[in-house]
């Protein structure tokens, strides 16, 4: 029996990386056909009832006539595109979440649904290192004096230098794939490293690592990094009273969600120097919108939302992706399926 799967990659997790691993993974035969998304050539957006999709859901209609497998990573499901794929079974979103789909609506239609938790931790964690290094020891900015032919020697000034890893405290809000890994490398460099997290039991963390109340992070890191997930709970939860509370010349990072931070709140506190520096790879809009306070204000180092970007986060989506496809046709549980 031969069962047909529509390859729905994009310019990031390629459709020969999906295809190779379905072929290393799955023993019967498949029909593969394929459909080439835009992303990230074209961004992200809400399409229908769904957010952080490609915007194809004609072409996914009519790609998915026949099909009974979908492996994709931006696809949007959609009540239309269910309604019109009633044949229909399982859809594999290689992201840590699968936003992009209708779950009511796809559990409606008995279409599994199911996620790639942990593709991108190791990429996540290592730009989150290189980002609060980048922003702490003024990378950035000293290297674009040195592009347009200037030599700044006044960023030796004891004022301009940030400070140390070594012997200084990080605090961690979130202690997941990635929060864990973060705080390692940190422990590598000689970090003391704080972790705040209500769902982490302390005895499932590692000797090195503290968990603390949000209160005593705060007060007591002089670096910030947030790896929370952004739910009703964690929005905003770090504001101008939270800013506040760092010690002054502090350093916040956030690689993980916009809506984690105010970013109003931030600005204010880089622009009054109470913080030394921040660094972000995601924002509340995106992309940023022309007039942002985030473009003026200084002492801030951001990148595009591409922290979880490495070859091996496509590799491994593709991976995960394979292994439950080869799950389905075993007819054994899903491992990670977000509709069970």
């Amino acid at each position: 029996m031969t069962i047909r799967v529509l390859a729905a990659g994009d310019h990031f997790v390629l459709n020969r990386l999906l295809i190779d691993a379905l072929r290393r993974e799955v023993s019967v035969d498949l029909d593969v056909r394929e459909l080439t998304l835009p992303w990230p050539i074209v961004p992200f957006g809400r399409v229908a009832e769904v957010d952080e999709a490609s915007d194809v859901e004609d072409e996914l209609i009519e790609a998915l006539r026949g099909v009974e497998i979908c492996v994709t990573q931006m696809a949007p499901l959609t009540e239309r595109v269910l309604a019109a794929s009633p044949d229909l079974r399982l859809f594999c979103v290689g992201r840590g979440g699968p936003v992009n789909a209708n779950l009511k609506a796809a559990s409606r239609a008995g279409v599994a649904v199911t996620f790639a938790p942990g593709r991108n931790a190791a990429a996540t964690a290592e730009h989150t290192l290189a980002m609060l290094l980048a922003a702490t020891r003024r990378i950035p900015a000293t290297h674009g004096d040195l592009a347009a032919g200037t030599w700044s020697s006044d960023y030796y000034s004891y004022d301009r230098v940030g400070p140390e890893l070594e012997g200084n405290t990080v605090g961690l809000v979130g202690y997941g794939a990635i929060g864990i890994r973060v705080a390692r490398i940190l422990r590598g460099f000689g970090a003391h490293v704080l972790v705040y997290d209500p769902y982490v039991n302390p005895g499932g963390l590692d000797p090195a690592v503290q968990k603390v109340e949000l209160d005593e992070l705060l007060a007591r890191s002089r670096f910030l990094s947030l790896h929370a997930r952004a739910t009703a709970e964690t929005t905003g939860m770090i504001g101008a009273a939270e800013l506040a509370a760092l010690p002054p010349a502090s350093v916040v990072v956030n690689c993980a969600r916009g809506a984690l931070l105010d970013y109003e709140a931030l600005c204010d506190a880089l622009d009054s120097g109470h913080l030394f520096a921040a660094a972000l790879d995601v924002f509340p809009q995106e992309p940023i919108p022309a007039g942002s306070r985030l473009l003026t204000t200084p002492n801030l180092v951001m990148t595009p939302h591409l922290a979880g970007a490495s070859r091996e986060t496509a590799a491994k989506a593709a991976q995960i992706i394979a292994e439950e496809v080869a799950r389905y046709t075993q007819s054994q549980p899903l491992r990670h399926v977000a509709n069970p």
